[in-house]
């Protein structure tokens, strides 16, 4: 079992080695028995979204689609200080 703090500051990169920046958040849905994590927020809008400036601060749906996230599924491996996704899986994220 992984827990926040495990993951918070870890640096993504995609398979190929291209960094997508650091986790600053995760993203997650409320069960009826638990929280499941669904994304990473990863990024310079993630970081400043984790102090409550930007998308997060106003949360209309369309300012949250603008911090870059990364789907939970998409995670491949956690290793040493990073975190390993698909190649596809952030397309418009930025380090």
């Amino acid at each position: 079992m992984r827990t926040f703090s495990s993951l918070k500051n870890r640096q993504v990169v995609t398979e190929g080695g291209r960094k997508l920046g650091r986790c600053h958040d995760l993203r997650g849905e409320l069960t009826a028995s638990s929280l499941r994590v669904t994304a990473l927020v990863v990024g310079r809008q993630g970081f400043l979204e984790h102090f409550g400036v930007g998308a997060q601060a106003s949360a209309t749906p369309a300012r949250l689609r603008d911090v870059d996230t990364v789907p939970w599924s998409a995670v491949v491996r956690i290793e040493g200080d990073r975190v390993v996704v698909r190649d596809d899986a952030a397309p418009n994220a930025k380090a």
